[in-house]
């Protein structure tokens, strides 16, 4: 029907119509997909939900002496220096770095506090302290260096985010006689509660399930400023068994994305920590799906309805885990469903109405004509394996 270049000439021209992924499906259920594919010419989708597996480069700028930075601690969150003079990463899942932080020794910085909030500390323009060892070389002779740096006093500043954007993920439960801290928050005993994490109908990779529009290249916003999807995320795995309309039944496709924190809003990164868990950080991401043909709204005009995810028992400590069965998105966000007779609580971790919000503000930049549509320079990977990690040449708990 049409082009990615047809589409940014009307972008430009403020002439395109962007709907967001929730106007969209109202508008099919009104109109029917063959009309609303006439009609529209961008979807745009959101969320903002916990995506742990992500991180932050950064270039300090070398130091008279120079140093060649062989640790370092940012806030006393270990930053990785492995790979340049004064080149670091930091996880947005790295705790503190103190005497006694692995057994929750009092310290003057939280105990809550970790690389997400770092990251997002910077982003805000805050300023954060340094403290970094050299090797101590001919050519770098500075062997110590503590500073405070922020967001204008260093060079390159960027996420890049080996995992985003799960394609579906889990509900946990906990049949279990005891509180569970897990990556999903506090699961309480006996069924007393269940948690979702995926936005379902307004989740980017959902609403173009076998991948035809997004892929290496597409451009995005990345905590509202611009970014890319760079790869495949890592434990992509599309080869998840998934229902006739191709959505997938349990975690399948991710995607490795980057974007310039500098420009990012602090409204869309935040740090946060799950209690006996650990430190991540609360991430808004928005994809456009460009209206290519009806294929790309019948796709997106999947309800949650038709969405499902495995209800999965954290009180077995096994790589797999027994599940309760599937349920619906629909059942999920009606706020309780119904497990082995007993009616259970559910909340989602992801925020549902920041997703939404994510959602607007690229339909927004779009309308402006600010935000161009970036053609796929390769697809994603369809045939990836999930492969486990066994003990080999050791002996296993």
């Amino acid at each position: 029907m049409r082009s990615i270049a047809q589409i940014n000439e009307k972008i430009q021209a403020q002439t395109a119509t962007v709907l967001t992924v929730t106007e969209l499906k109202a508008r099919v259920r009104q109109v029917g997909i063959h009309q609303t594919a006439q009609e529209v010419d961008v979807i745009t989708t959101g969320t903002f939900e916990p995506m742990e597996s992500s991180g932050a480069i950064l270039n300090l700028g070398q130091t008279d002496p120079p140093i060649k930075i062989r640790q370092c601690w940012l806030d006393q969150v270990p930053a990785y220096a492995g790979f340049g003079a004064v080149d670091l990463y930091i996880g947005a899942s790295q705790m503190p770095d103190y005497p006694g932080a692995a057994e929750g020794g009092d310290h003057e910085l939280s105990r809550e506090r970790g690389g997400g909030h770092v990251i997002a500390d910077l982003i805000a323009g805050r300023n954060v302290k340094l403290r970094a060892i050299g090797q101590g070389t001919d050519c770098y002779p500075r062997v110590t260096l503590e500073t405070t740096i922020s967001k204008a006093t260093i060079n390159q500043f960027y996420l890049f985010n080996p995992r985003n954007l799960y394609q579906n993920f889990i509900v946990g439960t906990n049949a279990g006689d005891r509180p569970l801290y897990t990556y999903l928050g506090m699961l309480q005993p006996h069924l007393g509660n269940a948690v979702y994490a995926n936005p379902g109908a307004l989740s980017p990779l959902l609403n173009d399930p076998e991948l035809n529009v997004i892929g290496v290249g597409t451009r995005i916003l990345l905590g509202g400023a611009p970014g890319y999807i760079t790869w495949e995320g890592t434990q992509h795995f599309p080869l998840q068994k998934r229902l006739p309309n191709q959505t997938p039944i349990g975690p399948a496709a991710t995607v490795a994305l980057i974007g310039d924190a500098k420009q990012m809003d602090p409204k869309w990164v935040r740090g946060c920590y799950f209690k006996g868990y650990g430190a991540s950080i609360m991430l808004g991401v928005a994809v456009p799906l460009a209206v290519l043909n009806e294929r790309v709204v019948e796709q997106a005009a999947v309800e949650d309805t038709d969405l499902v995810a495995p209800i999965v028992d954290f009180s077995i400590p096994r790589r797999v885990r027994p599940t309760f069965g599937l349920v619906s998105y629909a059942q999920l966000k009606s706020g309780k469903l119904v497990i082995d007779g007993k009616v259970v609580r559910v909340a989602p971790l992801a925020s549902l109405y920041r997703s939404q919000a994510m959602a607007q503000t690229l339909q927004q930049q779009i309308q402006a004509g600010t935000f161009l549509l970036s053609e796929a320079v390769a697809p994603l990977p369809n045939d990836r394996l999930f492969l486990p990690q066994d003990i080999r040449g050791g002996q296993a708990d």
